[in-house]
């Protein structure tokens, strides 16, 4: 599913595809959605005025409120009976997101996942088993149709039922497993602990596609060392399309975009503005080709920055830095700004804790406190005080030191942190009971 002509477009080429298909896209959604003819008409904005990628400038934000306030359909741009699928958010904190798919819309859906499996080395005669949650999530079956239309042997298991899920890896063959990263360090915690006889290097398992949830670079190397596979990241939103906006390839040196279905901006997340390639902040999708639901310039809040290099496999397409967090997970406490994915990136770096964690955020009087809960593995975890504090003291002083900040530090045995068959639980929020 490597689209050469494509993934290699020299840059103005592409931006000259990507205004023509602008030009339709928002069009498209003018006339069809009641909704964006409102909101550009009362800032002065027709489709007519998109005239150069600059002028994308002049159009409003879509954002996830937007879609909350429109539910179910209200923001579709085709009839009912022209969608032949939804899929959705949990709707935890208010009605749902829900976004439709035309036929066109689920097979561009699945061409862009197999262009990112094919980019990380799978082919048709690989076996891929999606561990990935089925249902209004998109990951199972967006991963589930991509390997399909790549030809490969899909095993749709979805998420959870471990020892099923290492069975199969022997008795089905896999080849590819695709997951939250989470979810893999889970599986990597059951085998050493539960199964003293089964040997990851027994299976036929040598690619991990792991996406849903931010993860670093320090997680990756834990991952590929502890299932002997090559990690690689997949992104994506359900208010785009769902994974396969864009993809790592064999370099894993950043995240090609596919250009030729979305068009990316960077801003700043207080001020709206667009910034220069290479700063960082919030990534900001329009999709090109969307029938039943055409997101215009929508805030991911996302936390990531845009560049071109020349990548050794070829491909030309604008890359995206792994994402680093949201900006609506950012946490301020006493004035610093932290994410989580930093907390995660400073525990990978101490030798021994373990890849599991959760923050507990409070707040006493009028300042913020934060605890971090860290599970130590088993050949450090002690029972002497002395040896316990010690450990507490270097992570803290490496919080103050890399992060700014203070924050009590709980250790935790081995396995005592829950785990997570779907996206990891890494922050409790208690001011927000």
């Amino acid at each position: 599913m490597y689209s050469k002509d494509i993934e290699t477009m020299p840059e103005k080429k592409m931006k000259e595809l990507q205004l023509e298909r602008l030009k339709w896209s928002v069009k498209h959604a003018y006339n069809n959605v009641p909704f964006y003819k409102k909101k550009y008409d009362e800032a002065g904005f027709h489709p007519e005025q998109l005239k150069s990628l600059d002028d994308m400038r002049r159009i409003p934000f879509l954002k996830k409120q937007d879609m909350r306030d429109n539910y179910p359909y209200g923001l579709f741009a085709v009839p009912l009976n022209k969608v032949v699928r939804v899929h959705a958010s949990s709707g935890t904190t208010g009605n749902a997101t829900v976004v439709g798919y035309t036929k066109n819309d689920v097979e561009v859906f699945a061409e862009v996942v197999a262009r990112s499996l094919s980019a990380y080395g799978v082919t048709e005669n690989d076996v891929v088993q999606v561990a990935y949650g089925y249902g209004l999530f998109t990951g199972g079956l967006g991963l589930h149709y991509g390997s399909e239309k790549l030809g490969a042997l899909t095993v749709p298991i979805s998420g959870g039922n471990t020892p099923r899920q290492l069975m199969l890896f022997k008795d089905f063959g896999t080849t590819v497993f695709c997951a939250t990263p989470s979810y893999a360090l889970n599986i990597a915690d059951y085998i050493e602990k539960n199964m003293s006889d089964y040997k990851i290097e027994d299976t036929k398992l040598r690619i991990g596609v792991f996406g849903a949830e931010p993860w670093t670079e320090a997680m990756r190397t834990e991952i590929e060392k502890r299932l002997k596979i090559d990690a690689y990241d997949i992104y994506g939103l359900s208010e785009v399309i769902g994974p396969g906006v864009s993809c790592e390839c064999s370099e894993k040196s950043g995240l090609h975009v596919f250009e030729d279905h979305f068009y990316v901006e960077i801003i700043n997340p207080e001020t709206g503005e667009v910034l220069p390639e290479g700063e960082k902040g919030e990534i900001v999708y329009t999709s090109l080709t969307k029938e039943a639901f055409p997101g215009i310039r929508y805030r991911s809040r996302d936390i990531t920055r845009l560049y071109h290099d020349s990548c050794k496999c070829g491909r030309t397409l604008v890359k995206m830095d792994k994402v680093s967090g949201r900006s609506d997970d950012m946490l301020i406490i006493r004035g610093v700004n932290v994410f989580p994915s930093q907390v995660e990136s400073v525990l990978m770096e101490i030798e021994g804790t373990e890849p599991h964690y959760q923050i507990i955020v409070d707040r006493k009087g009028s300042l913020d406190d934060i605890e971090v809960m860290v599970e130590v593995n088993e050949r450090i975890f002690s029972d002497e005080i002395k040896v316990m504090n010690e450990l507490s003291k270097k992570i803290n002083d490496k919080f103050r030191s890399v992060l700014g900040i203070n924050a009590k530090v709980t250790l935790s045995e081995p396995g005592s942190i829950p785990r997570s068959e779907g996206k990891a639980v890494r922050v409790v929020d208690k001011r927000k009971q």
